[in-house]
């Protein structure tokens, strides 16, 4: 008897500790994949575009794991609402981008903000979220063709 290979989303799980579940593989797989990072309504549209049941709180449950054991990330968006995508190995020190006409949020994991903070005595950094705001290429191109036509 053969066993199916496990998914990319299987093998991050099992290498980050994880017990593997059908609700963990799932919502992983829906992050790798995405193009942007994906607000809760998102992955939940998503997984239920590919007939996957599920109710708010395993979702919310199992997006807490995910990163709480590094596979993921989550930001806030200028809406307020979070925005979660896979975090590249290491810890999650990257900038983003908004776009603020669509409102796709993206990870610029080759551009590493460097952050030097001198915090008043007693003050102790744990994060720092840096968001680049304009128009993505998409947007970009839609109002250079409209401006350039009489």
């Amino acid at each position: 008897m053969s066993r199916t290979p496990p998914s990319s989303a299987e093998s991050l799980i099992a290498a980050h500790g994880g017990r593997i579940t059908r609700t963990r593989v799932a919502v992983l797989e829906v992050l790798l994949a995405a193009d942007q990072s994906l607000t809760h309504d998102e992955i939940a549209g998503a997984l239920a575009g590919q007939g996957f049941r599920h109710d708010r709180v395993t979702l919310y449950r199992t997006l807490d794991w995910l990163i709480e054991a590094g596979v993921a990330h989550k930001m806030a968006g200028d809406d307020r609402a979070r925005r979660f995508g896979v975090a590249a190995s290491g810890p999650h020190e990257h900038a983003h981008f908004h776009c603020d006409r669509c409102g796709k949020v993206v990870c610029l994991e080759g551009l590493q903000p460097a952050v030097a903070v001198n915090l008043p005595g007693g003050y102790q950094l744990d994060r720092a979220e840096l968001v680049l705001h304009g128009a993505c290429p998409n947007c970009g191109e839609s109002t250079q063709s409209t401006s350039s036509n009489p």
